[in-house]
């Protein structure tokens, strides 16, 4: 991302929600993304996910510019190359788990490949409530459900919008030690928002913006030095 300029708005109502951003986000990296409320926290996420176009500046997904393509084009990259995990979980409640898992591509015509989606369910625990709609499963097993259809199709990027906010704590940390391990074991990009230390503690860095703008730059991150970074921004 380069130059990344987001408005809202015009006149008396315009807002700046980012204010030229320049980051980067190394494949096989975990990334958090932590700012106070209006900050632009999920107006960055959105727009590095395709999900929102930038007034001005450059998102690139790999080699990919997103500002040239057509909006056929970016519902495509969405669905094949990236994979979403959202606090809401945004299951289809008709479907079953397994349906909801092999979704993205099956809206492209294709089918899963049975070794990866065996993978996908067996290390998130998922193979006891496979034929189970999202009301019959736990809030904690409904966003397992989402971590492997974000998953399924081996994108290149994964972005989590506040993954854990409607998570018990131990549900939480499963959540966090799964998406870990998608980085250290797939060698995924996660790129995370929360508001949350501990959650921010599971990234190799975090990245914390105010005001539109990135702030400070956090490597190896521990919840006692999030929250101390979170104390010095707020002085």
């Amino acid at each position: 991302m380069l130059g990344a300029v987001k408005i809202y708005g015009t006149g008396e109502t315009l807002v700046r929600a980012l204010d030229g951003v320049d980051a980067e986000f190394p494949v096989g990296q975990f990334s958090a993304i932590m700012g106070p409320s209006g900050s632009g926290k999920s107006t960055l996420l959105h727009c590095l996910a395709g999900l929102d176009r930038l007034t001005s500046g450059t998102v690139l997904v790999g080699e990919t510019d997103l500002s040239t393509l057509s909006d056929r084009e970016m519902t495509l990259l969405r669905r094949q190359r990236i994979g979403f995990v959202f606090q809401s979980f945004n299951l289809v409640p008709t479907l079953t788990a397994q349906e909801n898992i092999v979704l993205p591509l099956a809206l492209g015509g294709q089918k899963p490949d049975p070794d990866w989606l065996a993978s996908l369910i067996d290390s998130l625990g998922l193979s006891q409530r496979l034929a189970h709609r999202p009301a019959e499963l736990s809030g904690g097993q409904q966003q397992r459900v989402a971590m492997a259809r974000a998953l399924i199709t081996r994108p290149q990027l994964v972005f989590a919008d506040e993954p854990t906010g409607n998570l018990d704590s131990r549900s939480a940390t499963e959540l966090l030690e799964q998406m870990r391990a998608a980085v250290d074991g797939y060698h995924q990009t996660v790129v995370m928002v929360t508001h949350d230390a501990r959650a921010a503690s599971y990234a190799d860095r975090v990245v914390f913006l105010a005001d539109g703008r990135i702030v400070r730059d956090l490597l190896a991150p521990t919840t006692d030095t999030v929250l101390d970074t979170v104390r010095s921004l707020e002085r």
